[in-house]
């Protein structure tokens, strides 16, 4: 079996758009921004939104299920408020959740969390709790600014977060380290501003004894890592000048990375530095690379294609990247695969 675990709902009918929209467009005039009961999206429209797109590619490139969230770029949780925040996440996961149940087989959930700069996290646990126990979700989408592409928020080592994390363990669910939009015209935001955040939270996360509080607490840091493969050197010698304990046993038992990197030399870099035990399958589509690549003319988000091509994985590495590290990161996945005999 081959589970995607970093999967966005981007191509979601355009009327959850306009409702957006119209929320934006209503801000600081109370009372007229749009009700949430006001979102009209039929089954029909749901199926035909993912029919042509997620799971036309799943078909086409041999993958089995996707660990389905809302869109990442259209979190945006620096506009409005922390209202404004909570009727948009509510609405997003709603969608996602009515896909996963119309393709069981194919999507499985996690949430978008309603965050708002300098709003406690605690605020996103009622948004959480709901989610894993109503909806089914196996994890949350966690992002360590939301200020937008200016870092105001406390590092995610920082007591401040440490609400969530209470409440993340005790419903054994992991969070993806990801960002949304920047609005930071410094920072494009899924060629810098994504690959900054996945750098940053793992410096963040090495810094601190975070996991020594919460030792069964787990981050997917998606997009490969950003820089943290490439400059494993550079981060191992950090550690050691600080006299922290060596990265394997100071952070890879809490800390794992998704596949999403779009060429070969990529991936193998990737699966020679990180242990296989912590890279998880993923390929982000649809995502923020959707073209072919004209070196390969195969599309540059077939992730497939490169850890097949590895040849340093054995057949139980394999297993472990495509299926088993997913199941043991996402013990909730696990279960209810179990529950259908998958």
């Amino acid at each position: 079996m081959i589970i995607d675990c970093h999967g966005h709902y981007t191509t979601a009918p355009k009327a959850l758009e306009d409702w957006r929209k119209r929320q934006i467009d209503a801000l600081g005039s109370p009372g007229a921004g749009p009700k949430t009961s006001e979102l009209r999206i039929g089954d029909d429209e749901l199926r035909e939104s993912v029919l042509g797109a997620q799971i036309r590619i799943q078909r086409e490139r041999g993958t089995d299920l996707t660990v389905f969230s809302p869109r990442a770029s259209f979190m945006a949780h620096h506009i409005g408020d922390a209202r404004t925040s909570a009727d948009w996440a509510a609405l997003c996961n709603e969608q996602v959740h009515r896909v996963a149940q119309l393709f069981p087989d194919n999507f499985i959930g996690a949430c978008m969390l309603p965050q708002s700069p300098g709003v406690p996290p605690g605020n996103c646990i009622d948004e959480l709790e709901r989610c894993v126990t109503e909806y089914g979700f196996v994890g949350c989408n966690l992002n360590p600014d939301p200020s937008g592409g200016h870092w105001k928020e406390p590092p995610l080592s920082d007591r401040w977060w440490y609400p969530l994390y209470e409440k993340m363990v005790e419903l054994d669910v992991p969070a993806m380290v990801h960002v949304s939009t920047s609005c930071n015209a410094c920072f494009h935001t899924t060629g810098a501003h994504y690959l900054n955040a996945d750098t940053t939270a793992f410096m963040q996360c090495l810094t601190s004894n975070l996991f020594q509080d919460f030792p069964t607490l787990k981050f997917v840091i998606p997009h490969g890592g950003g820089a943290v493969p490439y400059h494993w050197g550079r981060f191992r010698g950090l550690a050691q000048d600080m006299k922290l304990p060596p990265l394997e046993e100071h952070l890879l038992h809490n800390i794992f990375f998704d596949t999403c990197v779009y060429h070969q030399p990529g991936i193998d870099l990737l699966l020679k530095v990180i242990p296989e035990d912590n890279v998880l399958f993923a390929s982000e589509v649809v995502g923020a690379v959707r073209g072919i690549d004209p070196e390969t003319g195969h599309h540059f988000d077939d992730t497939r294609r490169y850890v097949d091509a590895f040849p340093g994985l054995s057949e139980a590495g394999r297993r472990k990247v495509f299926e088993g590290n997913a199941r043991r990161v996402f013990p909730r996945l696990d279960r209810a695969l179990a529950a259908k005999g998958r």
